[in-house]
């Protein structure tokens, strides 16, 4: 495919490379975050010029299937014509004002009878704020500090569970107490470390830590964490903003009957527009009043509107079991070329939700070989961050990310790494 250039200096830049080295200038590193294409490998793209569907195409025009979902947000298709239609009606009558519209009651509305335990929902803008907010509600709530989290787990980005160390101080994590995922017996030595200052247990739906292999929820360990925070008085808080609504539509632990005291919300929910949603049980009603969680565009209606076009769209068919089967599909299609290849590669965590490690490999070479060449073919995989499937997905476009990687395998191979 051509690629579109531009002159800098003496030497001809494509469009992204030019794009970066105008941001340096302007932006911190040229981007932050977990966008930042620096830790990918050589040739994935920074910048995009169009997403339709589940295909991206960069500002160099090149096209890619995705399974990356925009880390997740997108569920039913980029720039879905459902949800956008009802974006803009929503924007025609009022982008923002002094006050929510009606939309935030039909939203609130619709989650809690959807939504395992939910008896109320608060919105905010993103991931972060969701789960900042259910910590502050647990501890309003309760009257204690410490809170449980996995080992490793991923909460956001606030000092208090960023991943990251930079400008975090101590005091930040002073009530912070760790256990590890699925592992009863360490959950319960962190209830007994934390006593009667325990204001909540925090965990993911699952296990979704980079660069190591996933692991779903077993029903003895959170069966094991609602029984151990109802005892001990404390909030049981599920993290579902990075799996919400791909796992199961009433809440990904809902299958265990297992109902959060507070549960945070935010990616796929709004199919690309910027919403989160904190919700709870009634217990915690009181407490919801009391803190003071708020932002300039908490109650922006066009978001919300979107939102529940989404959902409602999702509740219509069944979006999960769709995933699922592709998600299978795909991965038995790579396990039987990484066996033709004679390449060991590990494949964990929900099969809606793939990630695909490879045996042997702890500084990540081969996988940033297999992506690179994945995606110099037409499909956008990531070498060490958990992918997304959408409602969107079809088995064409399964089938055309795996044409993608057979060449992929062959590359692994051809290493010798």
């Amino acid at each position: 495919m051509q690629h579109a250039t531009v002159l800098h200096g003496s030497a001809t830049l494509s469009r992204d490379a030019s794009l970066r080295a105008r941001a340096q200038t302007v932006i911190p590193g040229g981007m932050w975050g977990h966008m930042n294409a620096a830790f990918l490998p050589e040739g994935y793209p920074q910048f995009y010029r169009e997403a339709r569907g589940v295909h991206l195409t960069d500002v160099d025009g090149r096209r890619f299937v995705d399974l990356m979902c925009a880390f997740g947000p997108m569920i039913t298709g980029y720039g879905d014509p459902e949800v956008e239609e009802a974006a803009r009606l929503q924007a025609d009558r009022m982008r923002i004002a002094n006050g929510p519209g009606d939309i935030l009651v039909e939203l609130a509305e619709f989650l809690v009878e959807t939504i395992a335990g939910a008896d109320w929902a608060m919105f905010a803008k993103n991931g972060t704020d969701a789960t900042t907010a259910c910590v502050t509600i647990a501890r309003a709530g309760t009257g204690r500090r410490k809170i449980l989290v996995a080992k490793g787990a991923y909460h956001g980005s606030a000092p208090w569970c960023t991943p990251w160390p930079g400008g975090v101080i101590a005091e930040d994590r002073t009530h912070i107490l760790h256990f590890t995922y699925n592992d009863v017996a360490s959950l319960e030595a962190a209830v007994d470390e934390a006593g009667d200052d325990l204001a909540a247990i925090m965990v993911s739906s699952y296990k979704h830590d980079v660069k190591v292999d996933q692991a779903l929820p077993t029903e003895a360990f959170a069966t094991a964490a609602r029984r151990l925070s109802a005892r001990s008085g404390a909030a049981l808080i599920l993290d579902d903003v990075r799996a919400g609504f791909r796992l199961n539509l009433a809440g990904s632990w809902a299958g265990f009957g297992v109902e959060p005291d507070l549960s945070a919300w935010s990616k796929s929910m709004g199919n690309g527009h910027a919403i989160a949603a904190i919700t709870g049980a009634d217990g915690l009603r009181e407490a919801a009043q009391k803190v003071y969680v708020t932002g300039s565009f908490w109650c922006e209606p066009t978001a919300m509107a979107a939102s529940l076009a989404t959902l409602k769209k999702l509740h219509r068919g069944d979006p999960v079991a769709h995933m699922e089967a592709l998600g299978q599909r795909l991965r038995e299609g790579i396990a039987r070329q990484a066996d033709a290849a004679g390449v060991g590669v590990r494949q964990s965590g929900p099969v809606q939700m793939p990630l695909v490690l490879f045996d042997g490999d702890p500084d990540i070479k081969k996988g940033n070989l297999f992506a690179a060449t994945a995606l110099r073919h037409g499909a956008f995989f990531h070498p060490w961050h958990n992918m997304f499937l959408s409602a969107a997905h079809s088995e064409a476009d399964i089938d055309a990310a795996l044409a993608a990687t057979e060449p992929a395998f062959a590359a692994v191979a051809a290493s010798g790494s």
